[in-house]
């Protein structure tokens, strides 16, 4: 009997040696071919990297669009932050884009008009003009009838339409000489 049950453990001994030969078989193949290379860790994980984060609050102010008595053109959230000397943001609204926008950057309000024909021929008030691009002049304005109707794509027009009050409020704060910030 005792060389049958050390037959029986030499087979378990197999059995189990074999299993896991087989078992770091399987890992071994399904490991990364680049597994022994050091890694080099990533700057910030997605979740913690400020430009893919959204802003906790869209209100807020962006980040990185300057300082001092300044009007904040933000292109891709559609809206506007009238900003004070003491970077305080005194009001913000949306606004309705133009076919042609600005680059992104720094520029100064170079003209301003009470009331005209847009050239869309849309009756505007309140205009505040701030930069060019091809020919386009690019600026805030209110329609007189407080539309903020999307704009006809097809046309060059350069109007960044807001409602009256925030036209209003606009033309009181945007004088010449006025800082724009237009941040993506």
């Amino acid at each position: 009997m005792a060389r049958s049950s050390s037959g029986l453990v030499a087979g378990l001994t197999a059995a189990a040696l074999t299993a896991v030969c087989f078992l770091a078989y399987q890992a071994s193949a399904s490991a990364p071919d680049d597994l022994s290379k050091p890694r080099s860790p990533s700057a910030l994980p997605s979740a913690e990297n400020p430009q893919q984060q959204q802003r906790k609050d869209p209100l807020a102010l962006p980040v990185n669009s300057g300082s001092g008595l300044r009007v904040v053109y933000a292109l891709s959230e559609r809206r506007v932050w009238l900003v004070t000397a003491g970077n305080k943001v005194s009001t913000t609204f949306a606004v309705m884009p133009s076919p042609v926008n600005p680059p992104p950057g720094a520029y100064a309000v170079t003209s301003r008009s009470g009331q005209v024909d847009g050239s869309d021929g849309t009756a505007i008030e309140h205009v505040v003009r701030f930069a060019n691009v091809n020919d386009v002049p690019i600026g805030f304005s209110a329609a007189v009838s407080g539309a903020m109707t999307p704009p006809d794509p097809s046309k060059k027009t350069g109007g960044v339409r807001m409602k009256r009050a925030d036209g209003d409020a606009m033309w009181r704060f945007a004088t010449i000489g006025t800082k724009i910030i237009v941040v993506p």
